[in-house]
């Protein structure tokens, strides 16, 4: 039998949990968030178990994202499959479930974590990150947008960072996710065996877990160096605050400097279609709660998966021929209706509530 692509483990009071498929840098399949939708309850109701610790298998990783090409596979191969429609109704419930989880959940993040590896690292009570740690929401390269709880998130980073970080795909590395609050800590890589066993070793009882979370965290963490989104905010805020996709390109196109070209040249290779539904995803969720704002994503998951749409182009022309020769569709801004992009926002059969 091959190693199972998760791994779950009692140990020291901790209950661990490892994302197990290094190879691929340990993206998410559909069978790792079932086994992790299974083990989390059971975890949040065993008094033995007094928190969770998440980490990435390798020394690349902890999650480069969902498994997309399986998705594309899919498509191509039985267009009346159901992993489509299951994978991201699970994996948002593992989402809300890390959001809402009654215990510490902390995220050891050592190397890239994107797009649905931050879906499972942001929304836990404490991430920490090492000096490999990289992060994006690359969604819009591939014609799709930020999800597993993106538009929560993002819409709560300061300024238009959010908006700037949702359309771009821009990285950031430790520092500055510290400066923005995306992660709480800076640990260097080398510590982590030790700050895990720290934690094994704490009392971590009572109703301030978290704080006694913190007091452990803290004496491991190091200096993340300077961050440089400071002084690029100020630009971020002037050009990704306009109201309109239309709007931030123009406002690009007459900022000086070659920051603002950079940005623009980025965008103009991505999905119109894309960019807009993002920037209208943002805009409604600014003031949602993380379930609302799971609910509107799961709409906007559905309406990507239907044949044609230009996340099955984009996984196509990026990771599956990678020929980088994406036919988005409509292929510019102006092409965009008001009709398009309000069609992902319209409830589905099997739309997703919480309790």
């Amino acid at each position: 039998m091959s190693e199972a692509e998760i791994l779950f483990e009692i140990r020291d009071g901790l209950g661990l949990m490892t994302l197990n498929r290094p190879k691929a840098l340990n993206a998410l399949s559909h069978g790792m968030i079932l086994e992790m939708e299974r083990v989390m309850p059971q975890w949040e109701r065993d008094p033995a178990v007094k928190a969770v610790v998440l980490r990435g298998a390798g020394d690349r990783a902890f999650c480069a994202g969902g498994d997309v090409a399986g998705l594309y596979r899919e498509m191509r191969d039985n267009p009346s499959g159901t992993v489509r429609r299951d994978f991201f109704r699970d994996e948002y419930i593992v989402n809300r479930r890390i959001y809402r989880f009654a215990k510490p959940w902390i995220s050891l993040i050592d190397g890239i974590n994107m797009g649905g590896g931050v879906g499972l690292s942001a929304h836990g009570s404490h991430s920490v990150a090492s000096e490999k740690f990289l992060f994006a929401m690359p969604e819009t390269t591939i014609g799709l947008f930020p999800d597993v709880g993106g538009g929560y998130f993002l819409t709560r980073l300061p300024g238009a960072l959010g908006t700037f970080l949702a359309l771009t795909s821009h990285r950031l590395k430790a520092a500055d996710a510290l400066w923005a609050g995306i992660v709480h800590a800076y640990v260097p890589s080398a510590a982590f065996g030790d700050l895990q066993a720290a934690l094994g070793a704490a009392d971590l009882s009572g109703p301030d877990a978290d704080r006694k979370v913190d007091a452990v965290i803290a004496r491991f963490a190091g200096d993340a160096g300077m961050p440089s989104l400071p002084a690029m905010m100020p630009d971020i805020d002037r050009c990704f605050s306009a109201e309109s996709l239309a709007g931030i390109v123009d406002r690009l196109g007459k900022h000086p400097g070659e920051w603002a070209q950079k940005q623009l040249a980025a965008l103009m290779k991505l999905s119109p279609l894309s960019m807009a539904i993002t920037l209208e995803q943002l805009k409604r969720c600014a003031n949602r709660s993380f379930e609302d704002t799971m609910t509107i994503e799961y709409r906007m998951s559905q309406r990507c998966m239907q044949k044609g749409h230009d996340f099955f182009e984009g996984v196509r022309a990026l990771l599956i021929d990678k020929d980088q020769k994406p036919q988005w569709n409509p292929p510019t801004i102006d092409g965009v209706t008001a009709a398009m992009v309000e069609e992902h926002f319209r409830p589905v059969s099997n739309d997703l509530f919480f309790d």
